[in-house]
């Protein structure tokens, strides 16, 4: 039951209200494209090579700063992750000040001060600013790195990159990269436990030193400023920035496979396969198909409105969104659509994603299409244009990109000029359907079978870490002798042993998580014979409730009460509590399937799969199939961190994820044979 409850409060935190429609049949006729007048930034050049842009306006009294410096991306091979651990550590305390003092003056001032890698951003209101920029000066030029600082930093992306290690979504990212870019590329690489142990201190400072500097780099100034007293700030705080010579980097070219194929990374943890088509485009902003590129891509997979959502969510309900993307980029853009979809129809979504990849390439959109896409980029357009800080990206774009000046003048007319050939053109060009990469991210003993029956692909088969491996293994005989009881009795063996358990007749447990920032509790009370009552609370209120007497029970959430009854009812008088695991001496022992690098018996019973790991006999890992709204879903609940309690192991983390939602339940308090009463169970 609390498995159960568990899905059912993940659905109640993910739910949401629904937006109200209008009509879009009835859309006036677009008139010509609004004469779009750009106020002038004002800008100057530092002679240490730092470019300044400012915007004025005086509609809040508030200022911000960005810096970015445009370095091109580097290679960084046994080291990777050196440039990002750079950009952690800066900021942490000045020559001049400590990290504390640094960081209270920020907080005295409620201001905002960050670092990064590529740049800096400051913000506050216009009479705390000058002290501001001088905060964020000082750190972009005199940062110090300690010893201890880096050492955290270390020891805190280490145990990022283990817990990333497991989920489905970051590998399917990480070996899309690795294979769309290649092994020797910036975007291609990814940061390892080996290469952050590579990395040291003086390489931290080496970095910084070499590539953090003000010749290649850009500072944009927004908000209630005065231009001729900014300016002269601006060259009192980083007028002494010493510039440097940057390292030269030519970076290697990408390329597509000669015809399609499949990219297949098993990950048998993963209740939804992560599909991707991806390809090389050669696209940067200003190109002559750029704007076509754009609408192009908007009517395939731009929102809720476009061909991949309509199809894949709306009229096949496969998914929750199915989207595209193309980037731009001066260095290696791509082109994606993608879907996270329930394993049971991989292979249909792959048909449809490339179905709707290849209607748009060899068949015109309609009129009805292009215009409304064209609609929508001149109401963003618009909007966006009314804001100060768009008035300095688009000066900062057009330095960066070495665009004509009246660039975004005409933006709205080159949209609006666009043609149904010009949207076709674009989408042949950049849409590679014959020439992409399929990457599937997913539990390859539900999803191949019918992969290999359904498309004519090659599909190549990569690790983790994107290197070539041979076909998962579907499935290992189950040893002679073996059942769903034996199973069973080696778990209660490993959690120490029968008799033990035996004489435990009630627990009560309460744990807490996390999920949007609010802390949950779930407080679980369950007695011998069979009983059993879950309260999951939060923000002072009981979000969900489940008695059972071991007779009867009922279920209340959001104010609403109702009994068990029918198919529910029979599953709580089945189950076997205070440990339920005896109740699946009755399921069916399905089959041997790998879970994170070990093998686990798998027992079918009723809608729940059990696993339970062959060497250690503890259970692992739970899927139990639920109704959504786009169809049946499994829904994982994982078990980890046993300890024991009065001579019996409990876990004392359980995980539970519910599409994008993860619930991650600690346990603080447990009490064996005390803390519950019969009045807990009415």
């Amino acid at each position: 039951m609390k498995t159960k409850i568990l899905s059912f409060v993940a659905i109640i935190v993910m739910t949401f209200a629904a937006s109200a429609q209008r009509d879009l049949n009835k859309q006036p006729k677009p008139g010509p494209a609004p004469k779009i007048k750009l106020g002038k930034p004002e800008k100057f050049t530092l002679s240490n090579g730092l470019q300044v842009i400012m915007v004025e306006n005086h509609k809040l009294p508030r200022a911000s700063a960005n810096l970015t410096i445009d370095n091109k991306p580097i290679f960084e091979g046994d080291k990777a992750g050196l440039s990002s651990m750079m950009g952690s550590l800066l900021g942490n305390g000045t020559t001049a000040m400590s990290k504390d003092d640094f960081n209270e003056k920020i907080d005295y001032l409620g201001a905002n001060v960050n670092f990064f890698e590529s740049g800096a951003f400051a913000s506050s209101l216009k009479k705390y600013f000058p002290e501001i920029l001088a905060l964020m000066a000082d750190g972009v030029k005199n940062s110090v790195f300690s010893q201890e600082e880096f050492d955290k930093e270390v020891e805190r992306t280490l145990d990022g990159l283990k817990n990333n290690e497991k989920n489905v979504t970051s590998i399917a990212r990480r070996v899309e990269d690795y294979l769309t870019y290649g092994s020797n590329h910036p975007f291609g690489e990814f940061t390892t436990p080996e290469s952050i142990k590579n990395i040291s201190l003086a390489d931290v400072k080496n970095n910084y030193n070499t590539y953090y500097k003000p010749n290649n780099a850009y500072l944009v100034i927004v908000g209630d400023i005065n231009p001729k007293k900014t300016k002269k700030l601006v060259k009192k705080l980083f007028g002494d920035w010493k510039k440097g010579n940057i390292p030269a980097y030519t970076m290697p070219q990408t390329s597509n496979p000669s015809t399609t194929e499949i990219n297949f990374i098993d990950m048998p943890n993963a209740v939804q396969s992560e599909i991707a088509v991806v390809n090389n485009v050669d696209l940067t902003l200003g190109d002559k198909e750029y704007y076509a590129a754009l609408l192009a891509n908007n009517i395939l997979g731009g929102g809720g409105t476009a061909r991949l959502f309509m199809n894949l969510r709306e009229d096949k309900g496969y998914t929750y969104g199915s989207y595209s993307r193309l980037s731009q980029s001066r260095y290696a853009g791509t082109f994606r659509a993608t879907a996270s979809v329930r394993n049971m129809v991989t292979d249909s979504a792959v048909v449809e994603l490339q179905k709707e990849i290849n209607k748009i390439r060899y068949q015109k959109v309609s009129e009805e299409e292009l215009k409304n896409a064209k609609a929508q980029y001149v109401g963003n357009f618009v909007m966006d244009v009314q804001k100060p800080r768009t008035v300095a990206n688009f000066a900062l774009n057009i330095a960066r990109y070495n665009l004509s000046n009246d660039f975004y003048e005409n933006y709205l007319e080159n949209i609006n000029s666009v043609t149904l050939d010009d949207v076709q053109n674009a989408a042949i060009k950049y849409f590679k359907g014959d020439k992409a990469r399929i990457f599937i991210t997913g539990k390859g003993i539900e999803v191949l079978d019918n992969l290999e029956k359904t498309t004519d692909y090659a599909i190549k088969y990569f690790d983790k870490k994107g290197n070539a491996t041979t076909k998962p293994k579907m499935s290992l005989p189950i040893p002679a002798g073996v059942t769903a009881t034996s199973v069973v009795d080696k778990y209660f063996e490993a959690i120490g042993g029968k008799d033990k358990v035996e004489v435990i007749k009630t627990v009560m447990s309460v744990s807490n998580a996390k999920v949007q920032g609010f802390e949950l509790t779930l407080t679980s009370k369950s007695a011998a014979p069979n009983k059993s009552s879950v309260v999951v609370s939060g923000m002072g209120q009981t979000f969900s409730k489940q008695v059972f007497d071991g007779t009867k029970g009922y279920a209340e959430a959001q104010g609403r009460r109702k009994d068990l009854e029918g198919k529910d009812l029979e599953e709580a008088q089945a189950r076997k509590s205070p440990f339920e695991d005896e109740a699946y001496k009755a399921g069916k022992l399905d089959r041997i399937e790998p879970v994170d690098g070990n093998n686990a018996y798998v027992i079918k019973y009723n809608d729940t799969e059990i696993y339970y790991d062959m060497k250690s006999g503890l259970k692992i890992q739970s899927l139990r199939t639920v109704k959504g709204p786009q169809g049946e879903v499994k829904v994982p609940t994982t078990f980890g961190d046993y300890k024991e309690v009065n001579g019996v192991k409990f876990p004392h983390k359980t995980n539970v994820k519910q599409g994008p939602m993860d619930l991650n339940f600690v346990i603080k308090e447990i009490k064996v044979n005390e803390g519950v009463t019969d009045a807990d169970f009415q």
